[in-house]
């Protein structure tokens, strides 16, 4: 799944809350890497927003990740 904006983490995010929490923990890491792909991509081209945007999606999915901790 690809993210462009914060709406889109969002709405994963709640897309995979129907899915057990092994599953919704694989699914945000391969999120988080691909985000963390495209903001260094981001700030190669020297394109603020875009960097800002994917830091802003992955404390989304990092924020997901420590409540899916928290439960255990």
């Amino acid at each position: 799944m690809s993210f462009s904006t914060e709406d889109d983490a969002r709405a994963a995010i709640t897309a995979w809350q129907q899915e057990p929490p092994f599953a919704q923990r694989k699914n945000i890491q391969l999120a988080i890497e691909s985000l963390e792909l495209s903001q260094m991509y981001y700030e190669q081209k020297s394109n603020d927003r875009g960097a800002a945007r994917a830091g802003r999606c992955i404390a989304l999915l990092r924020a997901r990740l420590a409540e899916l901790a928290a439960d255990q």
